[in-house]
């Protein structure tokens, strides 16, 4: 093997495996999410959504700290776990505690003002998370590689690594990378905030679309844990375009299959039934059958949908401040009418463009079949 192509192959490699150790953040923070999310939608709805968190002693208030909890822990958590994914034990504490710090605006803010910069004080957010999560845990994972004097050694998990990644990193993460960082979740922040018109259907499109891309995967994921950062920063618009955009693949398929049972296999018209169930819960991975069964013209159909879909609910202004939940939360929206419009609105295009282009299945077994028989072997 060539260097170039060894490069690229540890290249690929370590890409892959920044991903899995995101990914085991992002699942152990979404338990955090939704409770934060759904609590504190339910405090809005039981209490006056002004003075919530003035009421002191009401249910609403109550509901409101649990929520409010959640939201900010669960920041914490996605860099604890980032971390505890690459370096186990020792990265858990130092990737919690560096996360949690960079979420304390006053922290950022003085930090900022050491190094001559204003602003920040909003905190770094998932993003500061993130950055906290990958670099606790490889500090952390050096050290365990260290060859180091037996009587030492037991301690290494629990006293010298977590302590030793905290003094290294501190600086570093609040006067090189927090305060960039949280100027950034600031920045990111504030565009959202002010979204108008064109601006917020382009992002509605792009979430509703990355949601259905690889329904469940990788791109799926950065789109959800992008919303999800969000809530916590009182911004609801961009979680509704994602529960949406994650909600149509299943639901326009089976539409497609209900109306189309012929462009499908016999045994897809009960697994359609079910993706109106799971579309329904918010699981997009109920479309996954229908995309690995014919991904060239089932993945277009599904973006399509859930772009569409993603796109209106940002332009109507729709927000919804759960996580999770579907169809069972859509009255926690700010416009549950709207909400279900726009799900049916992406099911439909996706339903039309699934069986517009779909041939009917048993022309295209016969179609695949032919060209394999026309295929010359080996022999």
């Amino acid at each position: 093997m060539s260097d170039s192509n060894q490069i690229e192959s540890a290249l690929r490699a370590h890409v892959t495996s920044v991903k899995e150790d995101l990914m085991t953040g992002v699942s152990f923070m979404i338990p955090f999410v939704t409770i934060g999310g759904i609590f504190l939608a339910v405090a809005y709805a039981v209490g006056d959504t002004q003075a919530v968190f003035e009421n002191t002693g009401s249910a609403g208030w109550f509901l409101a700290q649990i929520g409010v909890a959640g939201l900010t822990i669960m920041v914490p958590i996605l860099g604890a776990y980032i971390a505890y994914a690459i370096a186990d034990r020792p990265g858990l504490a130092p990737g919690f505690l560096l996360a949690y710090i960079l979420q304390q605006g006053t922290v950022i803010e003085q930090a900022a003002g050491v190094i001559g910069l204003s602003g920040g004080g909003a905190g770094a957010g998932y993003l500061g998370a993130i950055v906290a999560g990958l670099l606790a845990g490889y500090v952390a994972r050096w050290f365990k590689q260290l060859d180091v004097p037996g009587f030492i050694q037991p301690m290494m998990p629990v006293l010298v690594i977590p302590v030793a990644t905290m003094a290294v990193l501190t600086p570093i993460m609040l006067f090189v990378l927090g305060v960039p960082v949280a100027l950034a979740n600031q920045g990111l922040t504030g565009f959202l905030e002010s979204m108008q018109g064109g601006q917020a259907v382009v992002v509605g499109l792009i979430l509703g679309g990355m949601m259905a891309f690889d329904m469940g995967g990788p791109v799926n994921k950065v789109a959800y844990v992008f919303s999800t950062g969000l809530i916590t920063e009182g911004i609801y618009a961009p979680m509704a375009a994602v529960m949406i955009g994650g909600m149509v693949p299943p639901i326009g398929l089976a539409v497609s299959n209900f109306i189309a049972p012929h462009k499908y296999a016999a045994e897809m018209y009960e697994n359609a039934k079910s993706g109106v169930v799971l579309g329904s819960s918010f699981i997009t991975e109920g479309a996954i059958p229908y995309a690995a069964a014919d991904p060239l013209r089932v993945i277009p159909s599904v973006v399509a949908g859930s772009a569409v879909g993603g796109a209106a609910s940002m332009a109507m202004g729709v927000t919804m401040p759960a996580p999770h939940g579907g169809i069972f939360v859509v009255l926690l929206s700010n416009k549950p009418l709207m909400f279900l419009g726009c799900i049916l609105l992406g099911s439909l295009v996706t339903a039309t463009i699934a069986t517009l282009v779909k041939p009917d299945f048993e022309d295209r077994i016969e179609a695949e079949q032919e060209a394999a028989n026309a295929t010359p072997s080996d022999d």
